[in-house]
């Protein structure tokens, strides 16, 4: 199965998850639970009235849990490399090998300097509209690549753009993931809430 690992736990790397494993594709995420959310409170996100950011975390979370990604909670990557066969992201004694790399650490532009992408005048990662750099395959997202943009919204549609572009190229077409009624009735069932 293609495997996806992601760094970095907040909006733009659960949403990655989120529609990576939604999807069919083997969805690791190694989040340190330093995201600003813990910080926020959502009132201009569309579709949120009102909610606070550690509320918005508990629920990504679950999402991505409920679509079979695999967290690693509060598990630091200390390196990630370029092999033949894709990435190998090193947390703690653990290697994890990964056939794509989703960046999305805030404003820690580390790893993505460290693998060798290239950077824009301004000291952002630069990324093409699907969210690759330089490095095939690796992917920035969030406050990796804007100077001082950030926001949740953003972020988490960075995300989804990386997702949505490793989809096309293993589909081989141009993928899109748009649920309707019918897509929420097979897969919640009972669960769903046509009232919200």
């Amino acid at each position: 199965m293609t495997r996806v690992a992601i760094v970095g736990g907040g909006p733009a790397g659960l949403s990655a998850a989120l529609f990576a494993a939604k999807n069919g594709l083997d969805a690791l995420v190694f989040d340190t639970d330093e995201t600003w959310m813990h910080k926020a409170h959502l009132f201009n996100y569309p579709g949120i009235g009102s909610l606070d950011g550690d509320a918005y975390m508990q629920t990504a979370r679950q999402q991505a849990d409920d679509f079979g990604a695999e967290r690693h909670q509060d598990v630091e990557v200390d390196d990630v490399d370029v092999t033949d066969d894709g990435f190998v992201v090193t947390a703690g004694d653990d290697d994890h090998e990964a056939d794509y790399l989703v960046l999305a650490t805030g404003a820690n532009r580390d790893l993505a300097e460290s693998l060798g992408c290239d950077f824009d005048d301004d000291g952002t990662v630069a990324v093409d509209v699907t969210m690759e750099t330089s490095v095939e395959d690796a992917y920035a997202t969030g406050g990796m690549i804007r100077a001082e943009e950030w926001q949740a919204v953003i972020s988490a549609g960075d995300g989804a753009a990386a997702a949505l572009n490793v989809l096309t190229k293993e589909k081989g077409e141009h993928y899109h993931d748009f649920d309707t009624p019918s897509t929420a009735e097979e897969v919640f069932g009972d669960l769903r809430d046509d009232d919200a």
